[in-house]
């Protein structure tokens, strides 16, 4: 079962347990209002809890769902069946509370939260606004301003700052969600802290130079984009609507608006490009390297430097007896012999003189990097990505030429008015010759360190498009 009621005592706990994040899929959704009928039916349990197993409370949606026919009970509905327990319902967080996981949150009539959460609705970065009950309820939490920051920008908020915002009611010193839930229960039951239905509290103060303010940034700066703009009208209905109950419909109205938009489709594919895109195909049992030398001086390296002890990886600026991996920054001649795979590190745009079977290409000011497997065997490029990753790089793989070089160079020839098209035109000269992965891949590496517009996507995903709509 991914959700289990139990009683503690005179408090119901409703346990959520659907690793590795607790998504909100179909299971959860219904196991949710069973156990929620359950705690309402103990006639033992004056007040209930909701808290989830494992490092984190409710993540988010389950991606597992995107794109599919959406299955009853609906997130809103669930929210609603919450929000109208006649018993104290307490949400005991811990780890991140995002999107569908704060909205259910925010449902809850009292909020304690375990030192270092963090809450947010980041839906914004998929094209969406929060569809369940997010623009309504936050708004009467923390006010009009701060909501427009909060879910425009989809930033991720302290435990600290969310309960000086009044997102949540007490940060506990407790050592798990369930002791932290069940004393918060009680000191609602004895009256020491007062618990508040969201959806019942009054409309925030009105403020429309927040709202002027916000529409002139977003004019300014994403001016293409659909879902900000939708978000912005979500929180002025939550002001002038009548209810509150038409607060939620207009939010869904604007909601399934944002689930039609084009850029919506071309923001989750790009959330699905970067789930693994440092995996090497038809490689398996690989395993990262675990002793590693960083031979010359590059930012990059400092970098790394940080990263290696938790990642459990030594680290050493020369190469020694036990030295599995090479990186060698360019330009730093090899006077030296090692039996190990050797990565060169090469600036985009440049051309390298290493003779290296793997290269690692960056791009200043991109927190992505690509590594080229040019001759060598594929599950040592499988092995050496997955320990850039265990150091905390975004890595892209590729084969026999680097993609963003590839581009680089396509959009250094092109007039300035032109570069996105002919992005769009290399991407499709780089899929034909088979040099990346998977397709996905260009799109990738060419919106986070080559500039193409977020929100379509990439420029191999847009050319297709024109082509579909050619045939």
């Amino acid at each position: 079962m991914s959700v289990h009621y139990q009683r503690h005592g005179d408090i119901g706990v409703i346990q959520i347990a659907n690793p590795p994040v607790n998504a909100l899929g179909h299971a959860v959704r219904s196991g949710l209002v069973n156990a929620l009928e359950e705690g309402i039916a103990d006639t033992q349990a004056e007040a209930l809890v909701v808290l989830a197993d494992g490092r984190t409370f409710i993540a988010g949606a389950d991606i597992r769902e995107f794109g599919k026919p959406p299955q009853a009970p609906l997130l809103p509905d669930v929210i609603t069946q919450l929000e109208a327990c006649p018993k104290p319902l307490i949400a005991a967080l811990h780890g991140t509370a995002l999107g569908g996981g704060l909205e259910v949150a925010l449902g809850c009539h009292y909020r304690v939260a375990l030192p270092g959460t963090r809450v947010g609705l980041p839906e914004v970065k998929l094209g969406l606004l929060p569809g369940a009950g997010g623009t309504q309820r936050l708004p009467r939490l923390v006010g009009v301003e701060r909501a427009l920051e909060m879910i425009t920008t989809g930033r991720f908020v302290d435990a600290e700052e969310a309960l000086e915002a009044g997102i949540i009611d007490i940060i506990s010193d407790a050592t798990t969600p369930l002791e932290a839930g069940l004393a918060a229960a009680q000191e609602v039951l004895s009256n020491n802290k007062m618990a508040r239905i969201t959806g019942q509290l009054p409309a925030p103060a009105a403020n429309p130079q927040a709202i002027t303010a916000m529409l002139e940034r977003l004019n300014q700066d994403s001016p293409e984009l659909f879902s900000p703009f939708r978000i912005v009208e979500a929180i002025e209905a939550c002001v002038n609507t009548d209810s509150f109950q038409a607060g939620l419909r207009r939010e869904r109205e604007l909601f399934l608006a944002c689930m039609d938009s084009p850029q919506r489709a071309g923001l989750i594919h790009l959330f699905f490009a970067a789930r693994s895109p440092h995996v090497v195909p038809n490689i398996e049992n690989a395993a990262a390297f675990t002793d590693v030398a960083l031979i010359g001086e590059h930012p990059l390296f400092e970098r790394l430097q940080k990263a290696a002890q938790r990642a459990g990886i030594n680290i050493t600026t020369a190469p020694n007896a036990t030295t599995e991996l090479c990186l060698l920054v360019p330009d730093t001649p090899m006077d030296f012999h090692v039996d190990c795979p050797v990565v060169a590190l090469e600036e985009i745009g440049t051309r390298s003189t290493s003779d290296t079977a793997l290269s690692l290409i960056t791009a200043e000011n991109s927190s992505i990097v690509e590594l080229v497997n040019k001759n060598g065997e594929a599950m040592t490029q499988q092995r050496a990505a997955l320990t850039l990753k265990a150091l905390r790089l975004n890595v892209v793989v590729s084969q026999q030429q680097s993609l963003l070089n590839t581009m680089h160079t396509a959009i250094q020839q092109a007039p300035a008015s032109e570069r996105q098209s002919a992005l769009e035109q290399a991407s499709v000269s780089i899929a034909e010759q088979g040099f990346c992965y998977r397709e996905s891949d260009i799109d990738l590496l060419a919106v986070e360190a080559l500039g193409y517009p977020r929100h379509l996507g990439g420029p191999h995903r847009q050319a297709s498009l024109l082509t579909a709509k050619d045939v």
